[in-house]
């Protein structure tokens, strides 16, 4: 493979200083890591950033920025079989992978990179697939973390008119070994490079026009549609999930924030799997579509005074920030409270929530 390194976009700068580097799973696939420090001084852990399925580390260089002004270092990466990691197909542009068990070992890797390189108390931000890979994670004690912000987590798909059906030909299609396949009408067009008009992901037109040119500049890093492979697994994952003690197995304190108008993943869905969370609840953020984090700047200060109520973090001056005197310091954060279950059953020691 490559160098490990980033993608710089003329018009969507990447945040400074960032250590990048591949890494190993346990099936020895190359996954791309990066980090960045805090840019001020009171440091209050860190975050890793947990993607959905076609992205890629640089479309959350925003969402970075952010987490380091709030004192965060932050760890990002990318599954394998899009962005900078391994690739597993001849066309490597269909988003693939072979078997759940593939990306629980990525999971398994960025917990372990984690905890070698970077200070807790551990939390993560997860999106869409990421989000309901650590929901299942965190039913099994592989999510060392103190607390879990699963935004649109992929429990239940609205995009499929017949899922039922559609899982039992995805399963039928691979086992007669047509699994690298695209999924019927699918093609190696991004996602984000489709029109705006229409798009399930964001009503911001700013936000998708940037994401679109990233993922058309950043060809190497981009993806299209999936594989029959992928959507067996990912109806796998969501059948566990689906189960009825699934939501009480999660051990981890968890906010679910949810998109009122995605018409991706099911929100009721997500609503009835946060009722049952022993240690979570949902938040449901009206008009906003899957990519919350990609949305306008009124649905994303709603995100940012939940995530900011709900992730106490722990104050600690750090080695040496490298941030400069004009970085220190964020003003107008909204906070409220909001319940966040029962802490005793977290790693990490996070505070209470007032």
């Amino acid at each position: 493979m490559a160098d490990a390194e980033l993608f710089a976009h003329p018009d969507y700068p990447l945040p400074g200083h960032a250590r990048v580097w591949f890494a190993s799973t346990r099936d020895e696939a190359q996954l791309r890591f990066a980090s960045w420090r805090p840019t001020v001084r009171t440091v209050r852990g860190t975050v890793v950033v947990m993607q959905g399925r076609a992205e890629f580390i640089e479309r959350y260089s925003e969402t970075i920025a952010e987490l380091r002004r709030r004192g965060f270092h932050v760890l990002a990466f990318d599954w394998r079989g899009q962005g900078g990691s391994q690739r597993f197909l001849q066309r490597p542009r269909k988003g693939h992978v072979g078997w759940l068990r593939h990306y629980e070992n990525d999971l398994a890797l960025a917990m372990a990179q984690m905890r070698e390189k970077l200070p807790g108390p551990y939390f993560v931000l997860a999106h869409s697939m990421g989000a309901a890979l650590c929901l299942d994670a965190a039913r099994h004690d592989l999510l060392p973390v103190s607390r879990l912000v699963a935004i649109a987590p992929m429990l239940e798909l609205t995009i499929i008119e017949n899922p039922r059906r559609a899982s039992r030909l995805a399963s039928l299609l691979f086992w007669l070994g047509l699994g690298s396949g695209f999924v019927p009408g699918g093609g190696e067009t991004a996602i984000a490079t489709k029109p705006f008009e229409g798009n399930r992901l964001t009503g911001d037109p700013r936000r998708y026009a940037r994401n679109g040119a990233l993922s058309a500049a950043a060809r190497h890093l981009s993806i299209g549609d999936p594989t029959i492979a992928w959507v067996r697994n990912a109806f796998a994952l969501m059948a566990r999930l689906g189960a009825p003690q699934a939501a009480r197995e999660v051990r981890v304190p968890t906010l679910v924030i949810a998109a009122g108008s995605d018409p991706v993943v099911s929100t009721p869905a997500i609503e009835r799997f946060a009722a049952r969370l022993k240690t979570g609840q949902a938040l449901v953020l009206p008009r906003a579509r899957h990519e919350i984090l990609m949305e306008t700047d009124e649905i994303r200060a709603q995100f940012w005074a939940a995530f900011d109520a709900f992730i106490p973090g722990e104050a600690a001056e750090p080695e040496a920030s490298g941030a400069s005197a004009g970085e220190e310091g964020e003003s107008g954060l909204v906070q409220f409270p909001i319940g966040g279950g029962d802490d005793t059953t977290a790693r990490g020691g996070a505070a209470a929530v007032p």
